[in-house]
């Protein structure tokens, strides 16, 4: 083993990425002594061998490399490929995990010298205050917001619990380090004997985990079901949300001079609720995520409680204790004499035996180590947080803040954010689904014989009448098929998860395909059948539980959406219902927007077009409801929250998540965001608990920023006509390239890993909706993956140069340079004053700077048509050219991230690792599609899918 390095000296002048080099080299190192321990010499030689190849077909364009790297692939035994595939996507993690500790070391560093981050709730605070907006005003807006991350699962997500758990251990192990060569700084004492041993010590750990990285099983034996999906996003409460999410209220609350902090920021899960092309999703799922959510979330506060009472060892010989104490302690079954003059410690006994017997009756499981049985459990998140403010009202009137400050506010914050449901579940179904089951509800009922071949006017009519009646559908004995059986036990489920878990447990039920007023109508009925809705809607208390949100996803959706809303609230008794509510859901409108399924119909610039426009519309639409409906308080009528329907990729949506909310068209934020993480996204933003914190930081201070900075105005009308003008252009050419060109599909299966993501066992839901090779049908998850794993990105640029030259040529090389001139000045300017296009053009910048034509090329070669890969590259190929052309044109920025050091910094260390990953992949994939595969193909293309979607972080 190497000698361990010295503590770097104060006076040193180290670069500022010396640190993350010298950490990638050392993970680096320890590898290779992993591997050369475990596979031998030789092994290590051989990844050496091809990383170097790949590098110089990288840097040089290499054509010998790239013969010998093809030819020494091919050489390869199943055995052979699988540990080199193995190598290079540890690396990937490992690489990862350095980037994430330099993240938080550099965040330290600016922190210590006064700097404030953008991005940051500091940074915000203080541009409110140079705004003259007064904490009083910025606790009064967050009285009335609601801003959460929804965490989803879908067919790209890759990583196993097991691997997420090592890799949290050596996350930790890489602050001790920094921790350990911090104090050695400070002392500066000669010939320092301590460090050194300190950092083998250290060393030596991270060996410990990186041998059992190698040695544990990176891939599933078995396809991962729901509860598999489940337990990983738990895995994320327990590391990063249930500390974290308190602490920025804590950070918020000393900032704001102790102003009151509404529970404004809470997490949403879609992981158990959302059935849409899902088969494995039924009201089981859905019982059995809360159950989980539930066994989390109590488990921790058990844990704090566990903590508080270490902390609370007053005596009643030496303070006085208030009455409502005295009985709060009274009530504990604690008898024992050692503690009865401790009135905190009894309480506490009680407060964690009512709540492992709340436990075992919300989840059926056990707590550990009580003091007492558990007994007399909590009805409610309320009552228990009652108990704890009777505590808290004790120890401040003995003048122990410091007592509170540590455990006891953190946990009643979380108690109030998290309840006893931990997130709330959203449900989500197809529109066509809803249809499916009323048409045989109906049917059974002898109301209508085929509701689903009435046109939407009389459907809406057929439905109206129906909500204003008093009887149910059902037809008691009546032979309902299964699938109406299933749908409809969600629903009863829905209501018994909202009574035993809390109001807060499931509150939106979400309708992809969102089409026509009726299919809002459908929902409505569904609720009213099973008791979730109350009441007639003609009558002046009819309420619903759940919040019936559209999801628009095509650009025909998108343009459709604003007229089907105005619709619907026009209806007689819609208004008054939303608006009547109940205390958790008074008077809102979610309206979820789809950036994958539009994306791919139209490109990322007619995606991202349609979806501005289709907010604008939505807001004047909420606009004019409140303003013709005026309230004494002034607050809204109907409050309008959109729902970011965001992917990894920036095809999806993806992208920097504080500079996608500053853009937003004005007036659509309000205090009012929910936005969607999703596959890999999830691991790269919240595994680490220091890194999740800073993000959810940037989710919060960018909704304060466009809530009460406006940043965005109302845009030129010059401005808007040209964005129009380029997305029609951009559409054009994207649907010319996907849908219109002949063999597009045949290539597109052949040149990327799609076929491979599809057979393998990576998600709980099927890759495509239909069992069908359409592009209509796939979607739109696997559909960016695809293009990302083979380094094309597609789905995140490709029109858009197409649509700049048109637009600065309109007639061709005929037009004139004085009118090329002034649009291209025009450009500039959008790109200079519009938010909006300035973060879309930076969104494609990023994704351009990760595609490697080179490598896709590779990909290209498993096309077996010469002729077709050809043509359809060669066409790529062009638009990438004429993109990259279009942006440098626009921004004047000649080479790539010019303003993302950050960004920049982490692809020239982490590319020339991953490259090889790509090369591997190509040639497993060239031999499992000839009819060489065995299960060691297949394992070495499943792992190299994971260390490429590790590496670029933003797959999924």
């Amino acid at each position: 083993m190497t000698k361990t390095s010295s503590p770097r000296p104060k006076t040193s002048p180290i670069s500022t990425e010396q640190p993350l080099i010298d950490d990638i080299r050392l993970l680096g190192r320890i590898l290779g002594d992993v591997i050369r321990e475990q596979e031998g010499e030789a092994a290590f030689e051989l990844v050496e061998k091809i990383r170097q190849l790949s590098v110089a077909f990288r840097r040089d364009a290499d054509h010998e490399a790239d013969k010998a790297l093809s030819k020494l692939l091919k050489s390869l035994s199943g055995d052979k490929t699988v540990s080199v595939v193995r190598a290079f996507t540890y690396f990937s993690h490992l690489a990862n995990l350095a980037e994430d500790r330099h993240h938080i070391r550099r965040r330290a560093i600016h922190q210590r010298m006064g700097a404030v981050r953008e991005g940051s709730i500091g940074k915000t605070l203080q541009r409110l205050a140079d705004g003259g907006i007064t904490p009083q005003a910025i606790s009064a807006m967050l009285a009335h917001s609601y801003v959460s991350p929804v965490l989803t699962a879908h067919p790209t997500e890759v990583q196993r619990k097991s691997i997420l758990d090592a890799e949290r251990d050596i996350a930790k192990l890489l602050a001790q380090r920094d921790d350990i060569l911090a104090q050695a700084l400070a002392y500066q004492v000669p010939d320092d004997a301590l460090t050194p041993q300190q950092l083998a010590d250290n060393e030596a750990q991270l060996h410990a985990r990186v041998l059992q990285l190698w040695q544990t099983r990176l891939l599933r034996f078995s396809k991962l079901t729901v509860a598999n999906e489940v337990d990983n996003a738990l895995s994320y409460y327990e590391s990063t949300f249930l500390r974290e999410i308190p602490r920025i209220y804590a950070h918020l609350e000393q900032a704001l001079g102790q102003q009151p902090i509404a529970n404004f920021l809470r997490m949403g899960q879609w992981i158990g609720g959302d059935r849409d092309g899902n088969p494995n999703v039924n009201a089981h799922t859905l019982e059995h995520a809360l159950s989980r959510q539930a066994d989390v979330a109590i488990r921790h506060y058990l844990t704090e409680i566990h903590l508080l009472g270490g902390d609370l060892s007053q005596s009643a010989m030496l303070m006085a204790f208030s009455p409502e104490m005295q009985a709060l302690a009274e009530c504990s079954a604690d008898t024992s004499e050692h503690r009865k003059d401790e009135p905190y410690r009894r309480a506490l006994i009680g407060v964690y035996a009512r709540l492992a017997a709340t436990l075992k009756a919300l989840t059926g499981t056990e707590a550990p180590h009580y003091a007492v049985p558990p007994q007399n459990p909590y009805a409610s998140a309320q009552e228990l947080l009652a108990d704890l403010k009777v505590i808290e009202a004790s120890l401040l009137a003995q003048h122990a803040q410091a007592l509170v400050t540590q455990h006891l506010q953190p946990l009643m914050r979380a108690i109030q954010v998290f309840g006893f449901h931990l997130a709330t579940v959203d449900l989500r179904q197809s529109s066509d689904q809803h249809e499916a089951v009323l048409t045989e509800l109906l049917a059974q009922a002898r109301v209508c014989p085929n509701y689903a071949e009435l046109d939407e006017e009389p459907k809406c009519q057929l439905l109206l009448k129906l909500l204003n009646e008093t009887r149910p559908l059902r037809v008691v004995g009546a032979p309902y098929s299964e699938h109406t059986l299933s749908e409809i036990a969600i629903f009863e489920a829905a209501k018994t998860m909202r009574e035993r878990y809390g109001a807060q447990a499931i509150r939106h039920y979400i309708i992809s395909h969102t089409e026509t007023v009726s299919d809002l109508l459908e929902v409505m009925l569904l609720q009213k059948e099973v008791g979730l809705m109350r009441g007639t809607l003609d009558c002046d208390n009819a309420s619903c539980d759940l919040i019936v949100v559209p999801l628009f996803e095509t650009i025909d959706d998108l343009r459709h959406a604003a007229p089907i809303m105005k619709t619907f609230y026009a209806l007689p008794g819609i208004l008054a219902m939303v608006q009547r509510g109940h205390g958790d859901q008074y008077g809102e409108q979610d309206i979820m927007l789809g950036y994958s399924d539009s994306n791919k119909d139209g490109g990322i610039f007619t995606s991202n077009w349609e979806l501005y426009r289709g907010e604008l519309a939505l807001v004047e639409v909420f606009d004019e409801i409140n303003r013709t409906h005026p309230t004494p308080d002034d607050k809204e009528f109907i409050q309008l929250r959109m729902f970011h329907g965001r992917g990894g990729t920036v095809g999806r949506g993806g992208g920097p998540s504080f500079e996608a909310i500053l853009a937003q068209p004005p007036g659509t934020v309000r205090g009012q965001i929910r936005l969607t993480e999703q596959g890999e996204v999830i691991g790269s933003k919240y595994a680490n608990p220091e890194i999740g914190r800073r993000n959810l930081e940037t989710l919060v201070a960018a909704t304060l920023e466009a809530t009460l900075l406006h940043p965005t105005q109302a845009a030129e009308p010059a401005f808007l006509e040209a964005a129009a003008e380029l997305s029609l252009a951009s559409m054009a050419a994207y649907r010319a390239l996907v849908y219109e060109t002949p063999g597009f599909t045949d290539y597109f299966f052949g040149a990327t890993p799609i076929r491979e993501i599809a057979e393998l066992n990576i998600g709980s839901r099927p890759a495509s909706r239909k069992a069908t090779q359409k592009i209509e049908d796939l979607r739109a998850i696997p559909w960016g993956f695809s293009w990302g794993q083979c380094r094309l990105t597609l789905p995140g640029w490709y029109g858009f140069g197409s649509a700049v030259e048109q637009f600065l040529k309109p007639l061709g090389d005929k037009t004139p340079a004085k009118q090329q001139k002034k649009q291209l000045a025009l450009l500039q300017t959008m790109e200079h004053q519009w938010p909006f296009f300035k973060t879309l053009l930076s969104n494609m910048d990023m994704v351009l700077a990760k595609s490697d034509l080179a490598l896709a090329g590779r990909y290209a070669e498993l096309v077996t048509d010469k002729k077709l890969r050809k043509k359809i590259f060669t066409a790529i190929e062009q638009e990438w050219q004429r993109t990259t052309h279009a942006l440098e044109l626009i921004t004047g920025d000649k080479q790539r991230l010019a303003h993302n050091a950050a960004l920049q910094r982490s692809i020239r260390h982490r590319f020339p690792y991953i490259d090889p990953l790509h090369h591997l992949q190509v040639e497993l994939v060239r031999r499992h599609r000839a009819g060489l595969s065995d299960e060691r193909v297949k394992r070495g293309i499943h792992i190299s899918i994971n260390g490429i979607a590790a590496g670029l972080r933003n797959t999924g």
